[in-house]
């Protein structure tokens, strides 16, 4: 298990300080083919420092893929055996925390001018800020398409929060294609 730095006391107030809000939508996430897709994990990502449970979802189906895609394209040689799916997911939680922009992320200390870069640092410290302030999880602006991702700290929710909807095969090469030659941020 990761090791924690001791909370920020300043970062714990600003964060306590803002509006605790309802969401009740469509999200999307994309997982691989057999893997349960409302489950969360502690995946040591972006918001989560990788010590409690968390599930990533997207407002746009286009974003969820944005997402994934972009690790995957990291590798060596982009993994040709992986067999993800995108699914479309309900979500009816309370107490969110809501930074609609990388100014709102920003008034939080994080140096917006690399949100999208892969030092998790910040964003890991205002993650676990929020899941100890009892947070149910955190609308955010995605860091590779112009959405908002909504993280769910799972562990939080009641049973019934997410519902599967539709999924369907995700076909890398053709969603590559249709997007037009881009190189990852």
């Amino acid at each position: 298990m990761p090791t924690r730095r001791a909370r920020d006391p300043a970062l714990l107030d600003k964060v306590d300080s803002l509006r605790r809000e309802d969401y009740v939508g469509e999200v999307w996430r994309v997982g691989r083919e057999g893997r349960e897709p409302t489950l969360g994990y502690p995946s040591n990502a972006r918001w989560d420092p990788g010590t409690f449970d968390v599930l990533y979802t997207s407002e746009a189906r286009d974003g969820a893929l944005s997402e994934v895609f972009f690790h995957l394209s990291r590798q060596p040689v982009f993994p040709s055996k992986i067999r993800s799916v995108v699914c479309r997911l309900t979500v009816s939680v309370s107490n969110m925390l809501w930074l609609p922009d990388v100014e709102h992320v920003g008034a939080l200390g994080m140096d917006t001018s690399r949100y999208g870069a892969l030092d998790y640092t910040a964003s890991r410290e205002i993650g676990d800020a929020a899941f100890f302030l009892g947070f149910d999880g955190m609308i955010v602006p995605s860091a590779r398409a112009p959405c908002l991702n909504v993280v769910l700290f799972t562990e939080r929710l009641a049973d019934g929060a997410i519902e599967l909807r539709s999924s369907e095969p995700v076909d890398w090469n053709e969603w590559r294609r249709s997007r037009g030659p881009r190189e990852p941020k």
